[in-house]
């Protein structure tokens, strides 16, 4: 590599709001790209306020934010005014990529649709990101993850238990798989655009990447395949994928996939080498419908023991296997360290941040700054943007910049 980042040189605007699509925004600047966050004056992006909500955890600093509009820069621009709207414009006609997920009539009253872009610049990606998609009766409803990508999915339905009402969503953890999904179509639209000399448009929804994620449910459903509700942990359909307590109140994980080729395996590995013999359990079929009484026995193997002593016993013999890992336990997690799952930061306030969740041989992202203050960039990338010193003065002066 030339130690120059892939997107460097990309302009990118990112007239959005929340997660899902910002989040897209911030891997284009984690690997070189100017990623201008245009937000409105006064409070800005509504997700600089997240941290207060009530299902965010606490801290002393604003995680959601820094970790969202990490090495970006903020102009505060009125785009219901005359004069921040053609700010807009003269930001458009230079920029390569536009990100907004804002609601198709918020989009039509500030001219922020695909068609008003692509007149001042026929050569931008214009990304649109939705709840429900471009089209269809249901396009202009308000989405969020816990609504769209995990609701309307099935993905919630699909993973409650028998008898027991479904969960409801952790914050922001159908947004940031869906960032991935349209990040997908950026570059698609970024390569487009390389073949062929021409912009385009992309567009991406929670909905969407909700049945993407929820594929095996979703896909069997469009045949005529269903299954119902998960029985509870203590009557498995299989009682070599469940998950059992250990000696120390931990949890694991185990799932073995291939029974019959790992069952002796697991026989001796948790030392009831007769349970291998034993006819009940002797094969797939019959120790599926026998899964109950081995789940019990199995419950009184695993509390025999801690933890580690069983991840160390099932790493010597490559059964699957695996914590169910508690919040406190991520920040002192080895492999996801080592894997660079988990980075370190220019941020003092946020020594240690997620990386995006793949990489690139011989490219290094950018370490993560600390999310901009709001307009803390606004004279910067307008006199950028060829605007005079009287200019910037007079749509300060307007309010329509701040």
């Amino acid at each position: 590599m030339t130690g120059r980042l892939p997107f460097e040189g990309l302009t990118v605007l990112d007239v959005s709001t929340f997660i899902a699509a910002p989040a897209a925004a911030v891997v284009l600047g984690d690997y070189g790209a100017d990623v201008i966050k245009v937000e409105q004056p006064g409070d800005g992006d509504p997700h600089r306020a997240n941290i207060n909500l009530t299902n965010f955890p606490n801290a002393a600093v604003n995680y959601p934010w820094h970790m969202d509009a990490r090495n970006k820069r903020s102009i505060a621009l009125d785009l219901k005014s005359d004069g921040g709207r053609a700010a807009l414009d003269r930001l458009i006609a230079r920029c390569d990529v536009l990100i907004t997920n804002f609601p198709f009539p918020v989009r039509a009253r500030l001219r922020l649709n695909y068609d008003d872009v692509r007149r001042v610049n026929p050569r931008a990606i214009y990304a649109s990101f939705s709840g429900y998609g471009e089209t269809g009766p249901d396009k202009d409803q308000i989405g969020f993850d816990s609504n769209a990508f995990f609701a309307r999915s099935g993905l919630l339905d699909s993973a409650r238990y028998e008898g027991q009402p479904p969960a409801f969503s952790l914050p922001g953890s159908g947004d940031r798989p869906s960032a991935m999904g349209f990040l997908s179509a950026i570059l698609i639209g970024l390569i487009t655009r390389e073949r062929t000399g021409e912009g385009t448009w992309v567009a991406s929804s929670l909905v969407a990447n909700g049945l993407w994620a929820n594929g095996v449910y979703a896909q069997a459903a469009l045949v005529g395949g269903f299954l119902s509700p998960r029985p509870p942990r203590e009557q498995p359909r299989s009682a070599v994928a469940n998950i059992y307590e250990t000696r120390d109140g931990r949890w694991m994980q185990v799932s073995i996939v291939r029974e019959d080729k790992m069952w002796g395996t697991l026989c001796r590995a948790i030392g009831r080498p007769e349970l291998e013999a034993d006819t009940r359990f002797a094969e797939t079929p019959v120790r599926r419908a026998n899964a109950v009484t081995l789940t019990a026995i199995l419950d009184e193997v695993f509390k025999a023991q801690d933890w580690t002593h069983w991840h160390h016993v099932f790493a010597e013999v490559n059964i699957p296997h695996g914590p169910i890992a508690r919040a406190e336990d991520i920040p002192g997690d080895a492999q996801a360290i080592a894997a660079c799952a988990i980075v370190e930061t220019a941020n003092p306030e946020m020594p240690r941040t997620l990386a995006a969740p793949f990489q690139v041989g011989g490219v290094t992202p950018r370490k993560a700054g600390p999310g901009p203050g709001l307009g803390e960039h606004t004279d910067e990338i307008l006199r950028q943007a060829g605007f005079s010193a009287e200019e910037i003065a007079k749509l300060r002066g307007s309010g329509a910049a701040a």
